[in-house]
């Protein structure tokens, strides 16, 4: 019985399900000078997407990552591929145009179609099956936004339908299903394709940190070691752009944490993909392990940095799951980072008008396998000079006074004050005060510093102004590691970066 009641707690440390059971082929870090027509940033489903089709029109390409590839968001990712994106075709229409948003369907559906077809025609082996998906409210208000969402399925000539109900005890009073969308495991599909790309001679480069771009005829991107890679063409695929005071994006987006479980239950999953349009949102997808069904609960999304301790939103969906399944293991726990725009349509293409040979890819919502793809697809034909529809949809140079006027005073107000708590917050814990693997904002020495004492008891103490824009770190329990409340870039106990768009890690501290 101990034994059971131990696999129903939640795991020690969060590890994504996708990276389990998948062969990484490693790759060397840069260590000189190179030359090449496209340089791509981010070793993502975008950036691994791009790369194979470039590489497939005979264009020479480099791609490096800041980590490991495929290690960030499409590693931690619930990985639906669907044009069905939550409660978004009715704000769409309202927000950016009928017109637009059929565009915004048209383009994920087109990528959807992609992956569908990439698999079949290199037979990859990734868990690919076909799942209609749902979105569901719980409450009445709720209710006329899912009808809403269906009248606006129908303008757009969208195939949708209506129900009342879902397999799940939960007290669904009205949904919205899109047929024949489809779900895999991302990582699998993505490394089937390193082969390819590396056979028709793209070179991948893993801890390789690009620091900025410098613009000319031929941009060069410099490396934090102090390399070059010159180049026809930039794309930044980095998740959040590293080189973002070109446009300012770190003004004109902000970053959702969200959290997914997989669990075991001993009832049989039933099918399909399914999100609810109530707060806080619930996820639910299946994947294959080990012949039965894993079963992903995903939601909890809040600001990255900010809200309650990180930890409380597993304990969260862990309630939700007792609650929803008889659940008899939880195996796996992990986090995802997410980048929204203004009106929540990405951000791809120059990354400002005054420099058409940088691009950039970012702000997919939380929907990056098809957006993600869209990306991709729309970078390769603008590199070959090819016209695409979908270019003026996801220009990064638009602005849509409607919602984003409203959107960025919001976040950039919600930054100042966060900017500000942090400079003028008290602080009065020591390093003596923390026990093993706790953690806070303490003084040293008269100045403030983020200490972390793991599980031996060692300390691990930073610098906790974020190299970015000088916010205070916070502390994430649910991932021991150091996160910015401003503008989400994050750090492990030892300063160095794992999400940008800080380019530069956080001091160590000595204690004197």
């Amino acid at each position: 019985m101990a034994d059971q009641n131990e696999k129903k707690q939640l795991p020690q440390y969060p590890e994504p399900y996708w990276r389990d059971f998948v062969t990484f082929p490693p790759f060397s870090k840069l260590d000189h000078d190179i030359e090449t027509d496209v340089a791509i940033v981010g070793g993502g489903i975008t950036g691994i997407t791009a790369a194979y089709l470039l590489s497939k029109e005979g264009i020479n390409v480099v791609l490096i990552d800041a980590g490991e590839i495929l290690n960030g968001t499409t590693g931690h990712t619930t990985a639906k591929i669907t044009a069905q994106h939550g409660l978004i075709y009715d704000q769409l229409i309202k927000d950016i145009g009928e017109e637009k948003a059929k565009l915004y369907f048209e383009a994920n559906n087109e990528a959807k179609d992609f992956v569908i077809q990439t698999v079949s025609e290199l037979q990859i082996d990734c868990d690919l099956t076909y799942e209609d998906a749902y979105v569901y409210a719980e409450t009445k208000e709720y209710v006329s936004k899912i009808q809403d969402e269906l009248k606006a399925y129908q303008k757009l000539g969208i195939p949708g339908e209506y129900a009342e109900t879902i397999p799940f005890p939960i007290p669904c009073k009205a949904a919205v299903i899109m047929k024949e969308q489809a779900q895999f495991h991302p990582l699998k599909y993505l490394t089937a394709l390193l082969p390819h790309i590396t056979k028709a001679g793209v070179k991948l480069f893993e801890h390789t940190t690009a620091m900025k771009i410098e613009d000319g005829d031929s941009p060069k991107i410099l490396t934090r070691d102090g390399h070059t890679i010159s180049c026809n063409y930039v794309i930044s695929a980095s998740h959040f752009p590293f080189n973002d005071e070109m446009g300012l994006y770190f003004a004109r987006m902000h970053a959702d944490r969200s959290y997914v479980l997989g669990i075991k239950a001993e009832k049989e999953y039933p099918g399909g993909m399914y999100i609810s349009a109530d707060s806080p949102t619930r996820s639910l997808r299946y994947t294959d392990m080990d012949g039965e069904k894993l079963i992903l609960v995903g939601g909890e999304s809040h600001k990255t940095g900010q809200g309650i301790s990180m930890f409380e939103h597993y304990e969260a969906l862990k309630a939700f799951s007792d609650q929803v399944f008889d659940v008899k293991e939880i195996p796996y726990r992990w986090s995802a980072q997410d980048i929204i725009t203004m009106d929540k349509v990405p951000y791809i293409g120059p990354m400002t008008e005054n420099h058409p040979s940088i691009f950039v890819a970012t702000g997919y919502a939380k929907w990056g396998m098809t957006n993600g793809t869209a990306a991709a697809l729309l970078l390769k034909d603008l590199i070959l000079k090819k016209e695409n529809r979908f270019l003026d949809l996801y220009t990064p140079s638009r602005f849509h006074a409607k919602p984003g006027v409203k959107n960025v005073m919001k976040d950039n107000a919600d930054v100042a004050k966060h900017l500000i708590q942090g400079k003028f917050a008290m602080v009065y814990q020591t390093p003596d005060d923390l026990g093993n693997d706790e953690a806070a904002i303490v003084k040293i020495n008269g100045d403030k510093a983020g200490c972390y004492r793991d599980k031996d008891g060692q300390l691990h103490i930073i610098d906790s102004t974020c190299t970015h824009m000088g916010c205070e770190v916070e502390w994430n329990s649910g991932e021991r590691t150091w996160d910015c409340p401003c503008h989400a870039s994050r750090y492990t106990i030892d300063g160095e970066i794992i999400e940008g768009p800080a380019v530069e890690p956080l001091k160590k501290v000595d204690l004197e």
